[in-house]
């Protein structure tokens, strides 16, 4: 049998998603639905067959995967949830430097209002999103193949804008709020608490929330804020 590819990893069934959600303990496991569970075997399944000829993510075992990367997704949807009003009902949102999918395409099993579009330049990752989309059959789900500056703004003002290492947070708040519909929301993803705002951004900007949860190596963030 041939040895394993370094930077692959054997992909789980539904059944060891679930079961590994749970294990993840009270503060960062997840009671999957069978659908769900489903959604996260297969992605995690494309992962591995992508990540042996180019480097999608950095783990070389699923479990891992999903503690440090796919639970950021449901917790994110658990914060989107809890915005209640603070978020537009049906918002068009904007993943920023989508990457390998994460956090939207787990996301998306979780929380599914409005449409929802996978922003990436690099033309390899824009390939495993559009199989992944295709695979999974998400609802209102979409890839946009370019620069941010050159794609985002012919998709419409959003109503939620996020991205996960994308840019340092300043940078992504002064992106954003080219591409926000006033009211609209831009949520980033730190390892830290929200810091004061200078008053460049502040002007842009208000505070509308944040949350921080337990993960692998330390608590992490999620801070919101509100287009002026």
């Amino acid at each position: 049998m041939p040895p394993t590819a370094p930077n692959s990893f054997t992909p789980p069934t539904p059944r060891a998603v679930s079961d590994a959600a749970l294990d993840l303990g009270p503060d960062m496991g997840r009671e999957l639905t069978p659908a769900q569970a489903q959604g996260l075997s297969d992605y995690l399944e494309l992962l591995a067959k992508w990540s042996r000829s180019m480097n999608l993510v950095g783990h070389h075992d699923w479990r891992e995967v999903l503690a440090d990367l796919v639970a950021d997704s449901w917790r994110l949807a658990d914060f989107l949830h809890g915005l209640g009003k603070a978020l537009p009902r049906d918002p068009l949102s904007l993943d920023l430097g989508a990457g390998a999918g994460l956090p939207g395409i787990p996301l998306r099993l979780f929380w599914t209002p409005g449409d929802y579009h996978l922003v990436e330049v690099r033309a390899k990752r824009v390939a495993f999103l559009r199989m992944a989309l295709a695979r999974l059959d998400l609802p209102r789900t979409f890839v946009a193949e370019g620069r941010v500056q050159d794609v985002a703004p012919g998709l419409g003002l959003a109503g939620l804008v996020l991205s996960r290492a994308f840019m340092p947070w300043p940078d992504l708040l002064g992106l954003a709020a080219g591409l926000t519909a006033p009211g609209g929301v831009c949520v980033v993803m730190a390892s830290q608490p929200p810091p004061d705002l200078p008053p460049d951004i502040a002007a842009a900007w208000s505070p509308a929330g944040h949350a921080d949860y337990a993960a692998p190596g330390g608590r992490r963030w999620l801070w919101s804020f509100r287009a002026s």
